[in-house]
């Protein structure tokens, strides 16, 4: 990879790793009972996996969604955060290299990684809340972050054309899946 080309990855990742951690702060839904709340970042995690490929979305989607948790006070799922934002990028990216071929089947791709997403928000977090508050209240977040997961989808289908249609994501986009995407 040539040196300027390299050198975009990084600020792109860097980017998105602002706009995830942004977009989780930003619009907070709280939910009752868990102490966590809905937000629009999963959209930004989902794209992340999308446009930087799974190793570089996975850090920009678990960096800025992790920076939110500690910014937003959220200590003890700072890791968590990481792990599982960085593992639904990563998911979103493989899924998409995979049958993100034609433009037709690159928004099948984006709802692909949107259903990921559901199902890595809702259980991983469940797994995490279990030693921490017990299975009940583990339990009674699994709602909430489905809705939340849900959302990111639909958010994401409604960002990904127009960010497709910046020429240096675009660029990004097929670097980070071997030019496969047309």
């Amino acid at each position: 990879m040539n040196t300027n080309i390299h050198l975009k990855k990084i600020v792109m990742t860097a980017l998105f790793a602002a706009l995830a951690c942004v977009a989780t702060m930003s619009i907070r839904i709280p939910t009752p009972g868990t102490g966590g709340y809905i937000h629009p970042g999963d959209a930004l995690v989902i794209l992340s996996g999308i446009i930087l490929g799974p190793g570089w979305g996975l850090m920009a989607a678990g960096i800025g969604s992790a920076m939110a948790d500690l910014l937003g006070g959220y200590f003890i799922y700072v890791p968590i955060t990481f792990a599982v934002k960085g593992i639904i990028a990563c998911t979103s990216g493989l899924i998409y290299h995979k049958f993100g071929k034609t433009s037709k089947s690159q928004y099948i791709a984006v709802i692909l990684g949107g259903i990921a997403d559901i199902v890595i928000v809702a259980g991983g977090y469940f797994l995490c809340e279990i030693p921490l508050y017990g299975v009940s209240a583990a339990t009674a977040s699994v709602p909430a972050n489905l809705i939340q997961g849900f959302g990111g989808m639909i958010i994401a289908l409604v960002l990904y054309p127009i960010l497709f249609a910046v020429p240096d994501i675009r660029q990004i986009t097929y670097l980070s899946h071997g030019a496969i995407v047309k």
